[in-house]
């Protein structure tokens, strides 16, 4: 039991203590907002509004007037991730995908990159002579960059509503990663330590080569030149390096990432954020890849624009599923697996190809519930409020008896997650499930997910890049019905059917 929770625990009932709610640092000073009698904790029993955000909720005990030291005693407090390693160990890839992960599958995170920083304090980058370990006047500046990037951390873990920073720095030395274990137990943050340690001479020129020299520091530079100047940039942290210990670490919470993911050290994970932290980076991989995306043929309710339903292909359809053949013969790609769902008009799509395929019902469309088989005209008809509300909220909205596209995300997570382990892969899906796919490689937010067009009989290709995804739009020239829906500017629910049908694709 921490320090706070055994005070409280002491101390309730003998008036000695003022529990009251606080959000992030600042205690929320209305009476109104406060649960208990400052006297006798009685109850109060007056009306009063909830205004805190459910995700700084947090109860303190409060003395003379203070808030007691915080520490962390809660188990959803927010979390800071602190990567630790050498330049050109792939921290920073590891940062952004996790970053992006967190992001889609619910949970607020933002990165914060202390290299970043360093350059839009000096704005020009000289040569690894900033890095020695003897330049008092640059270790001034990385501790000052190193400090801001600290502070914004904070501000976005207690103020702004953020559960998860990433720290995405070299923080080689026990010293600096104790000063920010330090700053963590003052600012109640739980610490994961994500350190990358790699001996492979050709993995780390290839992260130097396709990584490095594309960033700002080197942009006047020639190849030759910008190696050189990085590699003796390595060198500078090397002789202080102190990897994360066995024994004299044995407290801490990390997960040490050996060559690339050849090898992993886990210890003390200690909650559910820390084992989905450990569970992704156990998955990702950098073998070169691709990943085909597409939507089945057009559907016979696709031309009769219905949705979802269980129905086969048309003859368009048909026609799209030979033309993907084709073209996945062109690409003679190595070793593909096809995925399809467990719907009719995919798996229609797939038996064309010629090739094994796999279903997965967690690829099925998303369930219209009592909305399946409807046309957006007869949902306004006998739904008009549910069809305006899910105008307002695309991505949170649950048809009734359905479900959501946050709902998609959670079934969809396995996919994806597979999707990371295997290298070349197509899968062959449906529109809402493919904007959720989509939105997870080209890291889009909540708020655009619903409406990323995703058109029938076109093809995406996906091919992971150092720190995103390049993306390949293929029409394969077999035309097909528009089922795409843009959000419609006037979403109350007192609306006209006019402007509630304002978006709605014409079919034939």
């Amino acid at each position: 039991m921490c320090d706070v929770c055994s005070l409280l625990n002491n101390t309730v009932g003998t008036g000695a203590l003022k529990p009251q709610f606080v959000a992030g640092e600042e205690t929320l000073a209305n009476p109104a907002s406060r649960m208990l009698d400052n006297d006798d904790f009685r109850m109060d029993t007056c009306p009063r509004e909830l205004t805190q955000n459910p995700l700084r909720k947090i109860w303190l005990p409060y003395r003379n007037g203070h808030i007691a030291q915080r520490r962390v005693c809660m188990t959803n407090c927010p979390t800071l991730i602190v990567t630790v390693g050498l330049p050109a160990r792939g921290k920073t890839y590891i940062s952004k995908k996790l970053t992006r992960y967190l992001n889609w599958i619910g949970v607020p995170t933002k990165e914060f990159n202390v290299g970043q920083y360093r350059r839009e304090c000096l704005k020009i980058y000289k040569s690894f002579e900033f890095f020695r370990p003897d330049n008092e006047e640059g270790l001034k500046i990385r501790r000052q960059c190193a400090t801001a990037a600290l502070n914004d951390v904070r501000q976005y873990l207690s103020v702004e509503g953020g559960q998860v920073a990433v720290f995405d720095a070299t923080n080689t030395t026990r010293e600096r990663r104790g000063l920010i274990l330090k700053f963590a137990e003052q600012n109640g943050f739980k610490v994961f330590f994500v350190e990358s340690v790699c001996e492979d001479a050709d993995v780390i020129a290839q992260n130097i080569v396709h990584v490095k020299l594309g960033n700002p520091d080197y942009i006047h530079c020639n190849t030759e030149e910008a190696v050189e100047d990085f590699m003796k940039r390595i060198k500078c942290y090397e002789s202080s390096y102190q990897s994360l210990d066995e024994v004299l670490d044995r407290d801490l919470s990390y997960i040490k990432i050996m060559d690339v993911g050849r090898r992993y050290l886990v210890n003390r994970v200690l909650d559910h954020i820390q084992s989905r932290i450990v569970y992704y980076l156990m998955n990702i991989h950098i073998t070169p890849r691709s990943i085909y995306l597409c939507r089945h043929g057009e559907s016979d309710l696709n031309i009769k624009g219905r949705i979802g339903g269980d129905s086969g292909l048309s003859a368009r359809g048909k026609e799209f599923a030979k033309s993907l053949r084709k073209f996945i013969q062109e690409q003679n790609i190595k070793d593909l697996k096809v995925w399809t769902s467990q719907m009719k008009r995919t798996i229609q799509t797939a038996e064309c190809l010629g090739v094994p395929y796999e279903q997965w019902k967690s690829l099925n469309e998303i369930d219209a519930g009592v909305c399946e088989e409807m046309m957006y005209e007869e949902i306004q008809e006998h739904y008009p409020l549910e069809f305006a509300l899910r105008d307002q909220d695309k991505y949170r909205y649950r048809y009734p008896k359905g479900e959501s596209y946050e709902d998609l995300v959670q079934r969809l997570e396995p996919v994806i997650m597979e999707l990371e382990r295997q290298e070349n892969v197509l899968v062959i899906c449906h529109q809402a499930v493919m904007r959720c796919l989509l939105a997870y490689f080209l890291d889009k937010p909540a708020e655009e997910l619903p409406y990323l067009n995703c058109s029938l009989h076109t093809v995406l290709k996906l091919t992971p890049i150092a720190y995103g995804c390049k993306v390949e739009s293929v029409f394969l020239g077999v035309d097909a019905v528009n089922t795409h829906r843009d959000k419609p500017e006037n979403v109350n629910v007192q609306r006209s059917t006019e402007d509630a049908l304002q978006t709605v694709p014409a079919h034939f």
